[in-house]
């Protein structure tokens, strides 16, 4: 939901303090929202109930950690159903303030015309190590295919999986590897005694599986097919 911007202004991460008693409700509303009052501020049950109550603005800020585009001011204020575009930037800068209070990580930011929840620069680094990960994780469709033909044939030779690919598939075993999906279980009892393959752990949690035993069914009718696989998102 929060997404990385490569440049933010340092002068957009706060808002001038004069401004701070005008952007929202009252100071009784901020209290809602920003922590829950003491607890001896009341009976018990009232401060629970207080900090759990949905203003605008928290409103506003829901809208915005589920987006993963900018939103316009208007298009806020009519999910919103209530106030104009003016209320919902008075709304977003009364955010901004607490998110700087609160020293969090991100800020709200006018991008596109709208408005967004990004990560602050000073967090790039491992954003970007994040991204890589997920990058380097991705499957191409060959790589699913020669996968299931490892996981529903292993201990299974290289030279079987490209019988059945009918395409070379050394390269693709090699990255399997890399990503931790395949191994080498053994060596044939045969001429050259060459390599078996087989699924690893990692193959389990990506494909969200407790054991081999919950692989898709092969249908009966098509013994030698191989089922698709798809990794959990």
């Amino acid at each position: 939901m929060i997404r990385m911007m490569n440049q933010l202004p340092e002068t957009a991460t706060a808002a001038p303090a004069s401004d701070a008693s005008t952007t929202d409700s009252p100071a009784a509303d901020y209290s809602s929202i920003d922590a829950p009052a003491p607890a001896d501020s009341g009976p018990p049950g009232e401060a629970n109930c207080a900090s759990d109550e949905i203003t605008a603005q928290s409103v506003v800020e829901a809208l915005l950690m589920a987006t993963d585009e900018p939103l316009p001011a208007g298009k806020i204020a009519q999910l919103l159903g209530t106030g104009d575009a003016s209320d919902v930037k008075d709304h977003i800068q009364g955010l901004n303030e607490k998110y700087v209070r609160n020293g969090a990580a991100f800020r709200i930011e006018a991008i596109a015309r709208g408005y967004q929840l990004l990560t602050l620069p000073a967090y790039d680094a491992w954003i970007g190590k994040l991204h890589k990960a997920r990058s380097d994780s991705r499957l191409s469709p060959a790589a699913l295919e020669t996968l299931a033909i490892v996981a529903y044939k292993q201990p299974v030779l290289r030279a079987d999986v490209e019988a059945i690919r009918g395409v070379a598939v050394g390269d693709m075993l090699v990255r399997l590897r890399d990503m931790g999906l395949v191994r080498i279980v053994g060596r044939a009892e045969e001429l050259g005694r060459p390599l078996l393959y087989g699924t690893t752990t990692r193959f389990l949690e990506v494909f969200g599986l407790s054991s081999l035993k919950d692989l898709p069914k092969v249908d009966s009718d098509k013994s030698a097919a191989v089922p698709r696989l798809a990794p959990v998102e």
